[in-house]
């Protein structure tokens, strides 16, 4: 009897988890699909002003600015992140992987907050002095995120460079390969989902990103046309704007809400089809 009462007691606290993202779910969508019945999906997606108060609720440069902030900082951190996990899986020693990872790991725990004063201080005008422009742009902006990812993509390429059974190693070798070319022939191959995965996660990660951002970016709305110009994301025009913003206005924020969890979804779905098919 106590067995039961503990399973279903378990199976109850598993699925409030689903039922509260359902709820989640249903309120930005009932909130935000009003607006594309009555300004049209068309030209909310693909319009390219904002401006609520008169009617416009284009959200396509904030669209695509959060895109290539996000792949900008998938460029900046990918690479990294994944030559992390390569010397933490291959090289690095027992204790120096007890040190690292944890280390590494702690990165995620650091407020985002923290990350924009850091980014406000020192890359802010790194950027502005050394290469021109304001300052607060697209490559702060993915500066600030390629390390804010760098936990997601180490510890899941680790998890998945790990995963290799250690007979594909020690086969390589015996056949003559040095050490890093069984890496790149054999190990990372075979990781290659998990990988991906990380990739796609650490993207997801970016994107929903929002205090950092805010500080560094500069908030533009205008699509940005080199790594220079300042910009705004769909997660900082709702953290701006939805304080003091009423009817229509209010709608359109959601809205952007929408299609800001539809792609959100949809990477995570892409990141978990990677991780199935790889297993």
């Amino acid at each position: 009897m106590k067995e039961y009462f503990v399973k279903y007691m378990l199976m109850a606290f598993a699925l409030s988890s689903l039922f509260f993202l359902f709820l989640i779910f249903i309120f930005i969508l009932f909130e935000g699909l009003p607006l594309f019945h009555k300004a049209g999906l068309k030209h909310i997606i693909l319009g390219s002003k904002w401006a609520p108060t008169k009617g416009s609720f284009g959200i396509f440069p904030m669209i695509i600015s959060s895109f290539l902030v996000t792949f900008g900082a998938l460029i900046i951190g990918g690479p990294m992140g994944l030559s992390c996990a390569i010397y933490l899986s291959e090289y690095s020693g027992k204790r120096m992987k007890m040190f690292l990872k944890p280390a590494l790991e702690l990165l995620a725990g650091i407020p985002s907050v923290v990350y924009g004063f850091l980014g406000v201080v020192y890359i802010v005008p790194l950027v502005r002095d050394y290469f021109g422009g304001p300052g607060f742009s697209l490559l702060s902006t993915s500066l600030i995120l390629g390390v804010m990812i760098l936990p997601t993509v180490i510890s899941i390429s680790f998890d998945a460079l790990m995963s290799v059974p250690k007979t594909y190693r020690e086969g390589s070798l015996a056949m003559g390969a040095t050490k890093w070319q069984t890496i790149y022939k054999v190990v990372v191959p075979s990781a290659k989902s998990g990988i991906l995965a990380s990739f796609i996660l650490g993207m997801g990660r970016a994107i929903g990103e929002t205090m950092a951002v805010i500080m560094v970016a500069g908030n533009a709305l205008r699509t940005p046309l080199s790594i220079l110009d300042p910009l705004r994301t769909l997660t900082s025009n709702i953290a701006l704007e939805l304080a003091y913003a009423s009817g229509d206005h209010r709608l359109g924020l959601f809205s952007t809400g929408v299609v800001l969890l539809i792609i959100i979804m949809i990477l995570n779905y892409i990141a978990n089809f990677g991780i199935k098919k790889g297993s």
